[in-house]
C-alpha cells in the first residue's frame, strides 16, 4: 500500500477546511486516454486506492497502463475500542489523500475503450467519493 517513506511530524491536525473549493491542480487527464474524476470532496485511504487499482488491472486482464494521480500523504489517528476520554491523541492508524471535486484519481491507456470504461466504472464502486469517467479535453 502507498504511504510516505518518512514524515516530519508523526501526527497531523485534521483540517477539514482544506477540502473546500474545487481542484485546480490535477484536474485534467494528462497521461492516459480516460480517467476517473471526483464529483465531491472527501478522503481516499491507501487501502481504497489499492482496491481500485487492483480492480482496474484485473478487469483489463493486466493489459494497458494505469496511472495513480493521488498519493496518501496525510495520517489519520485512532484510539482503541473502549479507551476512556483524555490521555492524548490516538496512534497513527491509516494514510489518506484529501481530494477536492474535479480531481483526477486514476488514468488509463492502451486498452479497448469499452473495456477501459467498464474497468473504471468498477473502480468507482471501491472509492468513498462520487466519481465520473472523463476523457481528455481537446
Amino acid at each position: 500500500m502507498l504511504q510516505p517513506k518518512r514524515v516530519k511530524h508523526r501526527k497531523q491536525h485534521r483540517l477539514r477546511s482544506q477540502s473546500k473549493g474545487i481542484a485546480t491542480r490535477g484536474a485534467a487527464v494528462s497521461f492516459g486516454e480516460m480517467g476517473i474524476k471526483t464529483v465531491e470532496a472527501g478522503e481516499v485511504s491507501a487501502r481504497q486506492i489499492e482496491a481500485a487499482r487492483r480492480t482496474i488491472t484485473r478487469a483489463v486482464k493486466r493489459g494497458g497502463k494505469v496511472w495513480i494521480r493521488i498519493f496518501p500523504d496525510k495520517v489519520l489517528t485512532a484510539k482503541g475500542a473502549e479507551v476512556p476520554m483524555g490521555s492524548g491523541k490516538g496512534s497513527p492508524d491509516k494514510w489518506v489523500s484529501q481530494v477536492k471535486p474535479g480531481r483526477v484519481l486514476f488514468e488509463m491507456a492502451g486498452a479497448d475503450e469499452d473495456l477501459m470504461r467498464k474497468a473504471l466504472k468498477l473502480a468507482t464502486h471501491k472509492l468513498p467519493v462520487k466519481c465520473k469517467i472523463v476523457t481528455p479535453e481537446i
